[in-house]
C-alpha cells in the first residue's frame, strides 16, 4: 500500500472523529480509597471499585496500579492482569463482557431480599420443594 497525503489526511480525519467520544487522559489506582481513577479529557473523573469490574475483582495492588491507555484513549489495559475496559462502555455502565455482565446480575437479583421472594420460597416449601429434575 502506497501512503500518499491523501491517506494521511483520512487517518488523521478518522482519528479526530475518534476523539469526539469521551477519552481516557490519565488512569491510576488508588490504593487509599481502592479505586481505580481515570481522568477523562473533558476533566472528568471516575472512581470505580474494581471489584466491578470483569478481570480486575482478584487483583492484587500491585497490578492494579499498572495501567496503560490506548493511543486513542479508548482503552485501559492492565497488562499483568490482561485485562481491557473500553472507556465508552465503562460510561454505559458496561463493566465487562455480556456474558459476565448478565453473571453479576443474575448473582446481584439471587441475593435480592423482599416480602415477594420470602413469600414465594415459603409457598415452593409448603409444595414439599423444588422439583426434583428427571432424567432422560
Amino acid at each position: 500500500m502506497v501512503i500518499t497525503d491523501d491517506v494521511i489526511q483520512q487517518a488523521e480525519a478518522r482519528m479526530a472523529a475518534e476523539r469526539d467520544h469521551a477519552h481516557a487522559t490519565n488512569a491510576r489506582y488508588d490504593r487509599r480509597n481502592k479505586r481505580v481513577i481515570v481522568r477523562l479529557h473533558s476533566g472528568l473523573e471516575l472512581a470505580i471499585p474494581p471489584l466491578l469490574v470483569e478481570g480486575l475483582a482478584d487483583a492484587l495492588p500491585d497490578a492494579l496500579a499498572e495501567i496503560e491507555i490506548s493511543p486513542s484513549g479508548l482503552g485501559l489495559h492492565w497488562p499483568q492482569l490482561d485485562a481491557d475496559l473500553y472507556v465508552p462502555a465503562l460510561l454505559e455502565g458496561k463493566f465487562g463482557s455480556k456474558q459476565w455482565m448478565a453473571r453479576q446480575l443474575g448473582a446481584a437479583g439471587g441475593r435480592s431480599r423482599s416480602q415477594a421472594k420470602r413469600n414465594a420460597a415459603k409457598a415452593n416449601g409448603a409444595k414439599g420443594g423444588r422439583p426434583r429434575k428427571v432424567r432422560e
